[in-house]
């Protein structure tokens, strides 16, 4: 009776599991949507103007629609060696379009192309980063915010090599203790997103043309402080995902738990097209307020 009696019990004690087997996790509540938008390289040319208004429009039909955009850099198509008239002109049709084609806030980051660094500029006031810096009514060319529980941090990764010929992606040493300082101040329980124009991490050079058993990757395609930055990140498990552009593929790699996301270009293969299987597009996020998030990569003009 007593060997019965305790069977009997054990039986209840294993059927306990299956009772929850059919349960499923409360989905955590979506905060903020965010549209993500990159590499627009406007100018009177290729229709572009229509195009970056459809594109516009699209991101505002969604539903839901975005709370916010964020602009990863190269608004304009190019201002090195262009003459004032020329960058006045491709400025223009950013402030114009933005102001009659969209209702939603933007935060902007610049870009290579949104930098005046002709060689025969110096000495004039505008001069590297200043004109895009007054245009986007930016006090400094990097920053942050907090929205809906989570904290934006944009950052200014386009700078001068050494030589001063050429343009490479990294902080530099002051900008570099400000995002410590930023990081450090921020409650652990606080997502972080962290938005750059030049790639903190990628792999899309793999994929070049032309590239027979060595790949290289060059200091104006991905941060050249990388390491720093991961080893910084690392420390902040808080940081949840960072977005970039420039290179106009769409990438996304996961690194100690980390999400790196390059986005492909609004104008494509500026305005020519795919760049190689990269559709012109945009980046749909969703922040959650649990830190988790959901992206996904939409092709406007499909």
């Amino acid at each position: 009776m007593e060997r019965r009696s305790a069977l009997k019990n054990l039986g209840g004690l294993l059927l306990v599991p299956s009772l929850t087997l059919g349960a499923t996790k409360a989905k955590p509540k979506r905060v903020l949507r965010v549209a993500h938008i990159t590499d627009v390289h406007l100018k009177d040319k290729f229709d572009a103007p229509a195009k970056f208004a459809k594109c516009l429009h699209h991101l505002q039909q969604q539903n839901p629609k975005p709370d916010l955009i964020l602009n990863g850099g190269d608004l304009v198509f190019d201002m090195n060696k262009e003459n004032l008239s020329t960058i006045d002109a491709q400025w223009n049709l950013v402030t114009n379009l933005y102001k009659s084609e969209c209702s939603i806030p933007t935060h902007p980051c610049l870009g290579n192309h949104d930098i005046w660094w002709s060689e025969n500029s110096k000495g004039q006031a505008t001069y590297g980063k200043q004109y895009a810096l007054d245009r986007l009514k930016l006090a400094k060319p990097y920053y942050s915010f907090t929205q809906a529980g989570w904290k934006f941090i944009v950052l200014d990764s386009v700078h001068l090599d050494i030589d001063g010929t050429w343009y490479i992606g990294k902080l530099g040493d002051e900008q570099f203790a400000w995002l410590e300082s930023e990081l450090k101040a921020t409650d652990p329980n606080t997502p972080i997103l962290i938005m750059s124009h030049i790639p903190i991490l990628t792999a899309t050079n793999l994929v070049d043309d032309g590239v027979v058993n060595r790949w290289v990757m060059y200091g104006g395609d991905m941060h050249t402080d990388a390491a720093q930055l991961i080893r910084l990140f690392y420390q902040h498990p808080d940081v949840k995902l960072c977005l970039s552009g420039h290179i106009h593929l769409r990438e996304r790699l996961l690194y100690n738990n980390v999400t790196y996301i390059c986005n492909g270009a609004v104008s494509g293969a500026w305005w020519e097209g795919n760049k190689h299987e990269t559709a012109p597009g945009y980046g749909l996020i969703d922040l959650y307020a649990d830190g988790s998030f959901e992206e996904q990569y939409i092709n406007y003009l499909g």
